[in-house]
């Protein structure tokens, strides 16, 4: 995803300006370690469930003071510092935005990512 892009799609909108004064972004990205316990990792096999990101998607965008969620999850065998998910929540105040980008993180990373890591030793 193209965040400068998605935003300003986002804004061709014409009744944008009348609803967002917030967008808050959330890009995850492979890391080079286990937050287990610090192992270096090699690669991470990632499955994201699109229909149920989708679901969330349509749920939190129907939270008070939200007017678009963009999402792009990612899934196949990835390396660090790949990029897997993109998230970008637009709505009117912070009150509302912050939470509503908490809570579509948790629930996509709960109910619809699952990842297994490759240690560097297991790669071999």
């Amino acid at each position: 995803m193209d965040i400068s892009q998605t935003i300003a799609e986002m804004k061709q909108d014409p009744n944008f300006a009348d609803n967002v004064g917030m967008v808050l972004i959330h890009n995850g990205i492979v890391r080079g370690w286990s937050r287990s316990d610090g192992s270096s990792i090699c690669e991470m096999e990632v499955n994201s469930d699109l229909d149920k990101i989708e679901s969330i998607r349509c749920d939190i965008e129907q939270m008070e003071g939200i007017y678009k969620v963009a999402v792009e999850a990612h899934s196949g065998i990835m390396k660090p510092g790949d990029d897997v998910l993109f998230l970008v929540v637009a709505g009117d105040i912070r009150e509302n935005v912050k939470p509503a980008l908490a809570l579509m993180l948790d629930r996509v990373k709960t109910e619809a990512v699952s990842k297994r890591e490759v240690y560097r030793e297991d790669a071999s």
